[in-house]
């Protein structure tokens, strides 16, 4: 479709000029300034909600993205200092609610938003933070069970990680000395609270494992606001838990309260009292198991003891009878010395006898005697072979001159001997019968009975 303005100026020449004085064009630097002057006066404070996407984070700790909602998007940069406070990761998908200030780049024309707080959308930003890393060490395989190991049964040393002036250290100990009053317990203090506190427990929790025979640490602290806790959720901690050479048990707060290095840990009590009773309780069953096993030991030696003297009184009765047992042992003794004696010479007769018979079969079976046998029995079918032979050669003579007698009688060579002669074509493939099959002129041959003849035909005569 074309356009009445289509091809034209800005300003038409022909037209009718506006009264008044005519405005100067504008650079296109000094109109982005402008705009960049009203935008960025009216826009200092915005809060803009929508759907982070084209998350970049860069290496300067500057996070780049777009907020998009179904119709329109905005480019928006959140700088290294506000993004270091960010207690989630910001990440594509994520819906957000960001507040900030619109800037414009004058050199490319273009607008954003600089984010100075963001907070997800309905959910809160620890909330946030506890999940995403949740689902990474969760995706990694940290929480798996597989991974985990049992606590020892008697651990030599027992490591404590935790506040020196807090409930949960007093509240082990207790546990410990009531339940195992001779447990051997180091304790490694650290904050458990604040923006240092992760790195405080992590070096903690290295230092503690380097202290000779600990063979378990307990690390925790008592109950307290989500903030309070929050540093059972640092991933760095996380990491530090899984890589200890040792179990690890996390008692942070309460029984509802869940933590990341609950996840992670080897085990996790609901509890710091609940930690030193599962530490000790293993120890606990096994004094209890070994107080089981001496009193059945004891009891065990108990019967066998009684056992003993009860055998030991039977035999002392069967001892008094002795030479009355004695006297009838010697008389079966007799007996039985008397049959197999009997037994024996009735035994060796017919070994005797069955050894003549077999000696016999033997010798009827000499292997002389056998060759001789068979050597002469060959000699006697050999003589009988060559007779048998020298007659069929004779039959077969004689059969063979009656055959070549009957042969020669019937053989055109006979014929020839007798003056006749054979005459074939030239090319010797019939036999001429009839001379009207051939022309004068004609080469024939002729087969003599001693040699052949090349012939021409001078002269044909047929019969009448």
């Amino acid at each position: 479709m074309n356009s009445d303005w289509e091809g034209l100026p800005f300003e038409d020449e022909d037209q009718d000029e506006v009264p008044g004085p005519r405005r100067a064009p504008l650079s296109v630097s000094e109109l982005n300034a402008q705009l960049k002057h009203l935008i960025e006066g009216d826009f200092q404070g915005v809060t803009v909600e929508g759907e982070i996407s084209n998350c970049r984070p860069a290496s300067s700790g500057h996070i780049y993205f777009t907020l998009k909602d179904d119709y329109s998007q905005l480019r928006a940069v959140m700088f290294r200092k506000e993004a270091r406070a960010l207690k989630f990761r910001a990440e594509d998908g994520l819906r957000i609610v960001a507040r900030g200030r619109i800037s414009v780049y004058e050199v490319r024309g273009e607008y954003q938003l600089i984010v100075d707080v963001m907070e997800p959308h309905g959910l809160g930003a620890l909330q946030a933070a506890f999940e995403q890393l949740k689902r990474r060490l969760q995706a990694e395989g940290l929480f798996e069970a597989a991974r985990k190991r049992p606590l020892p049964v008697l651990p030599r040393r027992i490591g404590i990680v935790t506040s020196a002036d807090g409930a949960a250290l007093r509240d082990i100990l207790r546990i410990l000395s009531v339940r195992h009053a001779n447990a051997n317990v180091v304790i490694r203090p650290a904050r458990v609270q604040g923006d240092d506190a992760p790195s405080d427990l992590i070096r903690a929790l290295r230092a503690i494992v380097r202290v000779p025979d600990v063979d378990v640490v307990i690390i925790g602290r008592g109950g307290g606001s989500a903030e309070d806790l929050w540093a059972f959720n640092d991933e760095q901690l996380a990491r530090a838990i899984v890589a200890c050479p040792v179990p690890v048990v996390s008692a942070v707060g309460h029984e509802i309260d869940f933590t990341i290095a609950d996840f992670v840990a080897d085990l996790r009590a609901a509890t710091p009292s609940n930690a030193a009773e599962l530490v000790v309780d293993r120890a606990d069953n096994f004094y209890s198991r070994i107080d089981r096993a001496a009193e059945r030991l004891r009891a065990t030696m108990m019967r066998l003891a009684t056992a003993k003297a009860q055998r030991a009184e039977r035999l002392a009765m069967r001892l008094d009878q002795w030479p009355v047992t004695i006297a009838l042992r010697d008389r079966d003794r007799s007996e039985l010395t008397s049959r197999l004696e009997r037994a024996m010479s009735i035994n060796l007769g017919i070994a005797i006898a069955t050894f003549d018979v077999l000696r016999r079969r033997l010798e009827r079976r000499d292997i002389h005697r056998v060759i001789s046998d068979m050597r002469a029995r060959t000699v006697t079918a050999e003589h009988g072979l060559r007779s048998l032979v020298t007659a069929r050669h004779h039959q077969a003579e004689r059969r063979t001159a009656t055959l070549a007698a009957r042969l020669d009688a019937l053989s055109p060579l006979a014929v020839l001997g007798r003056g006749y002669a054979l005459c074939w074509n030239e090319a010797r493939t019939g036999i001429i019968r009839s001379a009207a099959a051939v022309e004068p002129g004609t080469r024939v041959r002729v087969t003599l009975a001693e040699g052949e003849l090349g012939c021409r035909v001078e002269e044909r005569k047929t019969s009448q």
